[in-house]
């Protein structure tokens, strides 16, 4: 079976191949899913099913199917919602496009799933997306970040409808770096360039168009755009070239890797912060992942150990902490609302109707570990995108410090200030740090 690496070629390639591939070569498994038109009975008894597809070796996301289970444990342990016991089916890709849309078909067809939680990896999400149309299923991806997804939905209600984006998009990620960091990092800092560096992967295209229009809103004129192949295991020449151009700072744009490009930014003493997303680093593990690389590498996540995010947030850290050993990544705290959302909806539906419980998902107003979610409407060009906004969902900027996340921005939740290992190189902070 072949595997789709995420910003390979082949990887890009996928969301398309697998469209045809599904019209192909998996027709005949089509033929075997279920008529959604004879709709089971929905009783006070009645079970919420819910597939979970996620990428078990993978650093990000590897909690997706972890928090789910631990939500639907919680919900079941509390005696259900409003009574409806939540059933958890786990199913991993392997980060494979083409694993993620048979684990789809069978979650589908042979568990009769009533909603899937699937992948943080944007070309996964785009292949199964077809299948979520065709099939009237109720989908929601916790992780990946294409605005691809959501145009879909835009572009095409009606067949798309089933589709729900459950993490903030690429877009919107870009808008809220620039925005925290020239609070916490530029202005403080008198930063004036940036060079972004940003894996080849669907989620990174929207995310680096995104980075050259709001910087230069904030002041910071982008000096280059580095893209490099996912496989890359040597960064010596991308920091030489970046070095050799002497910005303020680095603004990344990394998932699939993480550990290998801190680990040399650190090795080789790079003298300018690295900043933005890196979200091998939301998890706690990564400090040990990186032997303590992560010193000083800031990104955005979805929560972080001690961060009362709202009232929930802390609880399920802990205890998914001390359930598996390591805190969530954000695709966890994502899947973890995720499992509640769906549940939630499907009761207020009274149906296991599909094209119901998306009417239902539309109406949600949730708080969870993360935020309050809502989504965007048919007029948004994020439909079904999570609504992001103070008061809402906005994520959080923490930096790696001695071995702990440190969260340091909004500053009204967030208290930590940014410091910075020896080798990284800053003009002097203005007196009130920001």
């Amino acid at each position: 079976m072949k595997k789709y690496i995420p910003g390979s070629k082949a990887g890009r390639q996928a969301p398309l191949l697998l469209a045809a591939t599904a019209l192909a070569g998996f027709s005949l498994a089509a033929l075997t899913l279920p008529a959604y038109a004879a709709t089971p009975a929905f009783t006070a008894k009645t079970p919420i099913k819910i597939g979970v597809i996620g990428e078990e070796s993978s650093v990000a996301g590897g909690s997706i199917t972890k928090a789910a289970i631990l939500a639907a444990d919680q919900i079941n342990a509390a005696g259900g919602v409003d009574g409806h016991m939540v059933k958890i089916f786990t199913y991993d890709d392997h980060s494979s496009a083409s694993d993620a849309v048979r684990a789809f078909q069978r979650a589908a067809g042979q568990d009769h799933v009533n909603g899937i939680i699937v992948s943080y990896i944007s070309e996964v999400a785009l292949a199964v997306e077809p299948w979520a149309a065709r099939l009237h299923m109720v989908t929601i991806t916790p992780g990946a970040a294409t605005t691809k997804i959501t145009k879909f939905v835009h572009d095409d209600y009606n067949k798309y409808k089933y589709m729900f984006h459950g993490w903030i998009n690429s877009d919107l990620v870009a808008q809220t770096a620039c925005s925290a960091m020239d609070q916490i990092l530029f202005k403080p800092y008198h930063m004036t360039t940036a060079v972004t560096m940003s894996e080849d992967a669907a989620w990174t295209l929207p995310l680096d168009k995104e980075f050259a229009k709001c910087l230069p809103k904030v002041g910071i004129k982008v000096l280059d755009q580095i893209r490099f192949n996912p496989d890359t295991t040597d960064f010596t020449p991308i920091f030489n070239k970046i070095e050799a151009m002497h910005p303020s700072v680095i603004m990344t744009g990394i998932s699939h890797v993480g550990v290998q490009p801190t680990v040399q930014w650190h090795n080789m003493q790079v003298p300018i912060p690295m900043a933005g997303e890196s979200y091998q680093a939301t998890t706690s593990s990564f400090w040990k992942d990186t032997n303590g690389a992560a010193d000083g590498v800031i990104t955005a996540t979805a929560g972080a150990p001690g961060v009362a995010v709202t009232p929930k947030s802390i609880p399920f850290i802990e205890s998914y902490t001390k359930m598996y050993g390591v805190s969530p990544s954000y695709a966890g705290f994502a899947s973890f609302d995720d499992v509640h959302i769906i549940a939630n909806a499907v009761v207020r539906a009274k149906s296991l109707d599909p094209a119901k419980i998306v009417t239902a998902m539309e109406k949600t107003d949730y708080l969870g570990v993360m935020g309050r979610v809502r989504f965007y409407g048919k007029n948004s060009p994020f439909t079904h995108g999570i609504e992001v906004k103070p008061g809402l969902l906005t994520g959080i900027v923490i930096q790696w410090q001695n071995g702990k996340q440190v969260c340091v921005w909004p500053t009204d939740l967030c208290h930590g200030k940014l410091e910075f290992p020896a080798f990284v190189k800053l003009a002097a902070p203005a007196a009130q740090n920001g």
